[in-house]
């Protein structure tokens, strides 16, 4: 196991398991489309979406979680790729169209959004297979040999070079991406289980008793929402669970279960095509609630955090604002502007207050006299003179009035506030009684 020296996160080669460029940049990427499936509330986020999608949300200070998939799919070199969008898409289609506008259509490149528009039948996308087969006539027009099916709202690195290499090898008609996750969490994913070829033999969505991967008593094997098909293939098995009345017309509650037994299904171990791994455990995260949303982006502030975003080889790509450098002001011993052992964002001012441990978005303003530990602030957020927050998320364009206290007394933010199974109080403008979203 390779090991970090902390004083190297401080500079810009700060991780050694640098990844080389995709072995699998070639013919099979070039020839490959992918859809990234993003029009997905979140429920468990809470009110965190209630006027966003859940690939919308802000991550890591000053990213989006649908950055990710996208990047792997660039960095990866997969340029032909669609965003299947529905519910509350308005900043994530902003967001697309700041941000991934650079592909040159001259070449084939592109990042298009593909919004439910009922281009089949008087229905939006009733599952994540539905949201593909209605755009099925924009995806046969491209032509391509390969289909990449991602989930939009997960946070990982993962060259889909590898990925598709490994399908080709197989010669399989679908390959799974898989991953091992305690057996206390696999009721929330699809189980798969595997013979000693890689092929799946049985697949179970959220099953109540899984069971364990193979050598294992405390993990299970489960999908990760990561999908390779032979193009026409999947569009043969569309058109088929399109017209299955009995159908929820979803990939993992439907298509995989009924083409097990009769095709060639393979498992890809995410381990094989993960990239940066620190240490010996890859790292990919379902940010799902507001716990995982605030450890995620935690996570991100130790010294050698798991997710490696200081990397040149495997860039992060997102739309990159126009601000100002972070500033801190005043020097006094009641009165000094500081931030230690976290992320400050640009267009940032820390007036007079001290942040520990914390993740301060962009345009964020900390006026004096106060305290942020443990805590997770997103963009354009005005926190008051002697403000005290202690494990919170505070949503975006919140205005913390001089004076609030949150994160101490659970049973006193609940009255106001949401707070998590965890202890996580989370915070938004509509609690604060500010109206951000004028609907009448």
């Amino acid at each position: 196991m390779t090991t970090v020296d902390d004083d190297a996160c401080l500079h810009r080669d700060y991780c050694p398991l640098k990844s080389e460029p995709s072995p699998h940049f070639s013919l099979i990427t070039k020839n490959t489309l992918a859809i990234v499936l993003a029009g997905g509330r979140g429920t468990r986020l809470k009110q965190l979406t209630d006027w966003r999608a859940k690939p919308s949300m802000p991550f890591a200070g000053k990213f989006r979680i649908i950055d990710f998939p996208l990047s792997n799919c660039v960095n990866s070199g997969i340029r032909r790729i669609g965003v299947a969008t529905q519910y509350k898409a308005q900043s994530l289609i902003r967001h697309i169209q700041r941000g991934w506008s650079f592909l040159d259509g001259r070449f084939h490149e592109f990042v298009e959004l593909m919004p439910a528009q009922q281009r089949v039948e008087e229905s939006w996308y009733q599952g994540t297979a539905d949201a593909v087969f209605q755009n099925l006539d924009i995806v046969r027009r491209h032509d391509p040999e390969f289909m990449l099916i991602l989930a939009g709202d997960h946070v990982y690195k993962m060259d889909y070079g590898k990925m598709l290499a490994y399908h080709v090898a197989q010669s399989a008609d679908m390959s799974v991406a898989c991953i091992e996750v305690p057996l206390e969490e696999a009721r929330s994913f699809g189980v798969v289980s595997v013979n000693d070829e890689g092929r799946i033999v049985s697949f179970a969505e959220k099953p109540a008793n899984p069971l364990p991967a193979p050598g294992k008593t405390d993990r299970v094997l489960a999908s990760m929402g990561i999908y390779v098909f032979n193009a026409r293939f999947l569009y043969e098995q569309l058109i088929r669970d399109a017209d299955d009345p009995k159908s929820s017309h979803d990939f993992g509650k439907d298509v995989i279960p009924y083409l097990l037994s009769r095709y060639r299904v393979f498992a890809h171990r995410f381990g094989d095509s993960c990239v940066n791994m620190v240490g010996d455990v890859p790292y990919w995260r379902d940010v799902g609630t507001v716990d995982a949303y605030w450890e995620a982006n935690l996570e991100l502030v130790k010294v050698t955090p798991d997710l490696n975003l200081y990397d040149d080889n495997w860039p992060i790509w997102t739309h990159q604002e126009q601000l100002p450098s972070a500033k801190f002001v005043f020097d006094d011993e009641d009165r000094r502007g500081q931030a230690l052992d976290s992320m400050v964002s640009g267009g940032c001012v820390i007036s007079g207050s001290t942040v520990r441990r914390s993740l301060l978005f962009s345009n964020v303003r900390v006026n004096s006299f106060g305290l942020i530990e443990d805590s997770v602030i997103l963009p354009n957020v005005e926190v008051g003179r002697h403000v005290r927050l202690k494990r919170v998320v505070v949503d975006k364009n919140c205005d913390i009035p001089p004076g609030l206290e949150a994160g101490f007394d659970p049973d006193e933010d609940r009255k106001r506030f949401y707070v998590t199974e965890k202890g996580v109080t989370l915070i938004t403008p509509e609690m604060l009684g500010q109206r951000i979203h004028h609907t009448r």
